[in-house]
């Protein structure tokens, strides 16, 4: 990989490259990893398995200061926030182990874009039809009785721990469509405090995991912070004047773009 043209430009572009993600998660809540890895990947020319990795720790570090608003906030189900973590941790850390033994090889990397691909294309679905999920789950709920949802949360976990470890998205909306799914009668907030909840100690878990591999750009990700707070704080700002269906509309297209483009 050749080396970038300079380490001041090259944060610049970092730094304008996590305002505008913070700015868009800031607007519409999602898009944080779905946008950052292919930036990482087109912008940076970061490897997959690099690129992941970095994206995991920016995604743990910009939503921590969230998780603990909506704890304080008491928007957070905890009893649903450990059922997903008791399957997606172990899943995280059993995907690790596996790159672990078997090195990351060009196989692996394959499997990872892969996994990216299909994550942005899912994530571009989840943002779509936002409006939709929750009609689906109250449809749901008379095949789906009460006793056998902590069972389906624990899997719910185990999905998201694999996809998110392979992938570095899969935390945010498709968390929280999961979520949605399962307990259609849950307050928005609580299931975006929910799976904030759940994002941050998972990212971080599968983020460790990469690191141990060798697999994140340090330098990169404090550029990449610097910019993506106060693009976040400035984004949740202009939510009331800017229309959300043309940002979610925009997001989608790209989202749509990039899992193509990566999947090809």
């Amino acid at each position: 990989m050749a080396p970038p043209p300079g380490a001041t430009v090259l944060d610049g572009i970092a730094i304008a490259s996590g305002l505008g993600v913070g700015l868009i998660v800031g607007i519409t809540g999602v898009g944080g990893g779905s946008l950052m890895t292919p930036l990482l990947l087109s912008v940076f020319r970061l490897n997959p398995a690099v690129a992941i990795g970095t994206d995991l720790w920016f995604a743990s570090l910009t939503k921590m200061s969230g998780s603990v608003a909506h704890a304080r906030h008491g928007h957070v189900n905890w009893p649903i926030a450990r059922r997903l973590l008791t399957g997606s941790v172990p899943a995280s850390l059993f995907t690790v182990a596996l790159m672990h033994l078997s090195g990351v090889s060009k196989g692996w990397a394959s499997a990872l874009t892969f996994s990216l691909g299909i994550a942005l294309l899912l994530t571009a679905v989840v943002v779509a039809f936002k409006q939709s999920w929750q009609t689906l789950g109250l449809k749901l709920e008379r095949w789906i009785p009460e006793a056998r949802k902590p069972a389906l949360t624990v899997a719910c976990g185990v999905i998201l721990g694999a996809l998110v470890s392979l992938s570095s998205i899969g935390a945010g909306a498709i968390g929280a469509t999961l979520i949605l799914l399962l307990y259609p009668r849950l307050k928005a907030r609580d299931i975006v405090g929910t799976d904030i909840a759940h994002a941050v100690p998972l990212t971080l878990v599968a983020g460790i995991g990469h690191a141990s591999l060798g697999n994140v750009d340090w330098s990169l990700l404090l550029s990449l912070l610097i910019g993506s707070l106060p693009g976040i704080w400035l984004g949740a700002q202009l939510t009331r004047r800017l229309p959300e269906g043309v940002v979610r509309s925009l997001l989608c297209a790209s989202l749509l773009t990039a899992g193509w483009k990566v999947i090809h």
